[in-house]
């Protein structure tokens, strides 16, 4: 309430419309009371003193009219006093010296304000803060009074005062002291801790002005009124001590001398050093405003401080302090003490902290070689300033000489080493609130773009990229996106190579602070830009260890360690943060980046090596061999590279291989259901060559053979043209013994029997297909196919309704015979029944792989070019049964179980006068129809003319002979059926044809 209403008894001013004034009492400074203030049109921060009359009026209630009126007229002279001393402000300018902004004006209630530089507190008020925390130990109140900070937070002001602060703020009261002696020719008077105030930047001003008064046998012009040293030293009980000069740290000059001179301030300056080391912080000197009291002091010598008694003090004092100032200073004749100058010389003064801070001040004037040659050593002895000089008058003066281009770097170098060397609180205070609005205003805002170097400039950023740690650790997220990330941009855009790589360089400390999106739609850009257009091969190295970083990884090499290097993990350092691109743009954008490369370096190779390493991980399976694979293949092979660079490519081949072939592995036992047999592997083999086991395994027994070649009459061997056509015969299905067929080889393995497609149903485990539907023979594990052309336009052949039309299907042996040839005793069969067609000479042995009967109608599936080991190995024969009489010799066409086929005798026993070889042709169709196999276009047959044996047949089928190729020698001539294309032996087989003519009539009449 009281507060309130001084701001009510203020009124309305200048000061109060201009100014918005908190209610946040900054500190006291004697009877003023300081509150920070803002201007409205600019937001700058200033300090305004208040004084409330009604303190001087709280006593006059009790007094009489006389005494009223009497005590009325010394708190109008106190007024004026307090007013002089605004205006003296006003008159002096000084940079020890309090700055006056907005001057002295009176308040409707009679009080008084006056505007000035911001400052935070008083002398006294820090010293009677040290004085409660001695008294209340370290965790007691640390301070009276509450800050404001900037952004409207409020908190208590810490108390950071040492001796260092002592020797600086006593060197600028004494230039301000010498400017107040020499120059205004005034004399201080009153020189109190309350006279002095302290700013932000720890700078000592000078104030309490209001006994101030020219000098005695001054010439010096001035319009300050003396005081009367009588009036002023008599001691008013009714009055506040705070309005009245205080005894304690007055000079003998002005009490026991009456002389006013600029004496009296040094012996004032010596008290307050002497004050400022005691404990409590006070005067030797404890008056209680007492003159007499005061007097008696300097009645004993114990009772004036000397160096005998420690110049009273309870602590000890530095020896320079006591050796070499305070006799000069604490002495009873004025002529022997030193003046302000010499004291600043003094050798309290002479150490290298209070020189680097008075080099500070004086910093503007210096040479730019001074300045250079300052700021390399001054990084040197930072540590020893403490940490409040540092923060409150180190940092400050170099952010303001940020204004040279020239000293920009050398300036940054040494305001990072003050936030590194702050505590962890101040650290961050002072960056975010002092260092970063001056870099980013430096970098960012009143930056030029230009393609062209700035060396000051782009030396500036390798500062801050360098120190980007420090600024992490100073900065939060929000502030570090709005402010620090603009100059990352900015040092990468910069067209100095070095900067560039360096800005590369600093992502694993900048991910951390920074969300997805940012890194996604704004950093990982950048970094992708200039990766691709850049033509330094540094530069291509540090994009791709880039890359690793922003997709997670760690250029680190210890981040990959195995765990042998005998650390433990505390001991380790930790891996970069977590994966910061997602999988899309690593696949989509990071990959084609790196396949885009020309270059062959092995360095660029290895860095894209340590990118596809870790997309690799996170990849899908088929986008990694698709395409990771591939590039690594390709790069693998680079002549430039040694013998181990080479192995670390075949390693992460055979990685992300193995990792390919896993999950494939996976996902297809998954969608098998855990079957892992799968289908059979001759799905695709719809018709094939089959071995000679399907030749052997007809049942056939060699009775049916000898009866067969010797023409005898039996049931098992009537043609189907001589007894009731082919349907009949195929109903009826006469059964055919013949003797097993031996090997040639002379091993004495024999082979089973053949069944013949007119005897009887064989003993076979398979049964026989439907005449429209064959199913695929089952062969063993080492069945191999080709796959046949399955976009054909070519449609499967459809069976014609034939007695042959339902082929048996041979028994499914493995084929063991390794003979190459076949011997079969013909006597026999010569000697039974003459061959119109052979020749007399003895029949030669040929040898023909045997052809396994394609499925009805499959042509165009049909698989035709593969062989069983049997069929190559050796040779056996199937026998188409006897045609009728009347027959002619003409190329037999077989059942299905195809193979090499002789024609039956016929029925009329033509002779033959010479005998002659017959090379006989067989077709292994299951439809026996040659319109079907002509409509199989160029439908690939195999190797059917491979057979070059003077047999003329087709010995196999898994050549590339398409069918019509095939079909070219069937073409219509003399004959009904147009013979086949004699081969080398044509001559002999015309022999035989002109005996045999009779039967050949009757066959082409019935096809």
């Amino acid at each position: 309430m009281a507060l309130a209403g001084v701001f009510k008894s203020l009124g309305a001013t200048n000061i109060n419309s201009n100014y918005s004034i908190s209610s946040t009492l900054t500190t006291t400074a004697g009877p003023w009371k300081v509150y920070p203030a803002k201007k409205k049109s600019t937001g700058k921060e200033y300090s305004v003193f208040v004084f409330d009359r009604k303190i001087l009026d709280a006593h006059s209630k009790d007094l009489s009219r006389s005494s009223a009126a009497g005590f009325k007229k010394v708190v109008e002279e106190v007024v004026e006093r307090l007013k002089k001393e605004a205006s003296s402000l006003a008159r002096l300018r000084h940079p020890a010296i309090l700055e006056l902004v907005e001057p002295v004006e009176e308040t409707r209630g009679g009080g008084l304000q006056f505007v000035t530089e911001p400052v935070t507190t008083s002398l006294a008020a820090v010293l009677q803060e040290k004085d409660d925390q001695e008294r209340n130990g370290v965790g007691g109140r640390s301070s009276r009074y509450v800050r404001e900070e900037p952004d409207g937070t409020r908190r208590r002001r810490e108390v950071e005062i040492d001796e260092l602060e002592y020797q600086k703020g006593l060197l600028q009261v004494s230039k301000a002291l010498e400017f107040l002696h020499e120059n205004a020719g005034l004399v201080h008077g009153n020189l109190t801790p309350d006279a002095i105030l302290i700013n932000a930047k720890s700078d000592w001003k000078v104030s309490g002005l209001s006994f101030c008064s020219p000098q005695q046998d001054s010439n010096k012009p001035t319009s300050i009124q003396p005081i009367n040293l009588s009036e002023v030293l008599h001691y008013e009980p009714r009055l506040p001590r705070t309005v009245q000069m205080n005894l304690d740290y007055t000079s003998p000059d002005f009490v026991l001398d009456n002389n006013l001179t600029s004496s009296a301030d040094m012996f004032s300056l010596g008290l307050l050093c002497i004050s400022l080391y005691n404990s409590p912080h006070r005067s030797p000197f404890e008056c209680n405003s007492s003159l007499s009291s005061y007097k008696r002091h300097f009645q004993s010598s114990q009772g004036v401080p000397s160096s005998t008694n420690n110049y009273l003090c309870s602590r000890e004092l530095p020896k320079e302090l006591a050796n070499h100032v305070l006799p000069r200073l604490i002495t009873r004749r004025p002529a022997t003490r030193m003046t302000a100058k010499e004291f600043q010389q003094s050798e309290y003064f002479n150490n290298i902290m209070v020189k680097t801070l008075r080099f500070l001040d004086t910093f503007p004037a210096k040479t730019p070689n001074e300045k250079q040659a300052f700021l390399r050593g001054l990084i040197k002895v930072l540590p020893d300033f403490p940490n409040s000089v540092m923060e409150k008058k180190i940092l400050p003066g170099l952010l303001e000489e940020m204004k040279d281009k020239e000293l920009i770097s050398l300036i940054l170098h040494n305001i990072f080493k003050i936030i590194e060397l702050l505590p962890s609180t101040a650290g961050k205070r002072a960056f975010g609130d002092r260092v970063r609005p001056v870099i980013k205003e430096i970098f960012v805002t009143n930056a030029k773009q230009s393609q062209e170097r700035d060396p000051p400039r782009d030396a500036g950023l390798m500062i801050i990229i360098e120190q980007l740690p420090v600024i992490v650790s100073a900065c939060p997220g929000k502030e570090f996106k709005d402010d620090i990330l603009p100059i990352i941009f900015a040092a990468l855009e910069s067209p100095t190579p070095v900067l560039v790589g360096a800005a590369l360089q600093c992502l694993p400390s900048v991910l951390p602070v920074l969300d997805f999106s940012t890194i996604k739609n704004e950093l990982f850009p950048v970094v992708a830009m200039i990766f691709s257009k850049t033509n330094s091969l540094a530069i291509k190295v540090r994009g791709l260890q880039a890359f690793v970083v922003l997709c997670g990884g760690s250029t680190d090499p210890m981040a990959n360690n195995d765990g042998l290097d005998g650390l433990g993990p505390s001991e380790r350092k930790p891996s970069s943060s977590s994966s910061a691109l997602d999988k899309f743009t690593m696949q989509e954008k990071i990959v084609p980046l790196i396949k885009a490369i020309k270059t062959k370096e092995p360095a660029v190779m290895i860095a894209a090596l340590n990118v596809l390493r870790i997309v690799g991980k996170v990849a899908d399976a088929d986008f990694v061999a698709m395409d990771i694979l591939p590039i690594l293949w390709a790069m693998s092979l680079t002549p430039l590279l040694d013998l181990k660079q080479f192995q670390s490519f075949m390693d992460l081949i055979k990685s992300l291989s193995k990792r390919v072939e896993d999950e494939q592995t996976r996902k297809l036992q998954e969608l098998n259901g855990g079957n892992t047999s799968g289908p059979a592997e001759d799905f695709m083999s719809l018709g094939g060559l089959s071995g000679s086991s399907a030749l052997d395994a007809n049942g056939t027994t060699a009775g049916d053979f000898a009866a067969l070649v010797g023409g005898g009459s039996s049931n098992s061997n009537t043609s189907p043209l001589d007894s009731g056509g082919w349907d009949d015969a195929l109903t009826s299905k006469p059964t055919v013994t013949s003797p097993g067929i031996r090997s040639g080889t002379g091993t004495g393995r024999s082979t089973p029997a053949a069944t013949f497609s007119w005897s009887s149903t064989p003993p076979v485990t398979t049964p026989a297909a439907s005449s429209t539907t064959l199913k695929p023979q089952t062969t063993g594990s080492n069945f191999r196919t080709v796959t046949p052309d399955l976009n054909s336009s070519f449609q499967a052949l459809t069976p014609q309704s034939t007695q042959f039309s339902q082929p048996l299907q041979p028994t499914i042996t493995s084929p063991t015979t390794t003979s190459t040839s076949s011997g079969i005793n013909w006597g026999a069969a010569t000697q039974a029944q003459a061959n119109p067609w052979s020749s007399s000479t003895p029949a030669s042995t040929v040898i023909s792989p045997s052809i396994a009967p394609p499925p009805t109608g499959a042509f165009s599936n049909m698989n035709l070019g593969q062989l069983s080991s049997a069929s190559r190995t050796s040779s056996s024969f199937s026998l188409q049964p006897p045609p009728s009489a009347s027959s002619a010799s003409t190329p037999g066409f077989g059942s299905g179980t195809g193979g090499f086929s002789l024609a039956p005798p016929p029925k009329a026993p033509a002779q033959s006068s010479t005998p002659t070889t017959t090379t006989t042709t067989t077709w292994g169709s299951g439809s026996g129809s040659f319109g079907n196999l002509s409509s199989m276009g160029v439908n690939t047959m195999g190797g059917m003319m491979a057979a070059k044996t003077n047999t003329g047949g087709f010995g196999g089928m898994g050549g590339g002979m398409s069918m019509g190729s095939m079909m070219q020698p069937l073409q219509p001539q003399s004959s009904g059926w147009g013979a086949a294309p004699l081969q080398p032996q044509q001559a002999q087989q015309q022999q035989g044809q002109g005996q045999s003519r009779s039967g050949l009539d009757k066959y082409e009449s019935l096809l």
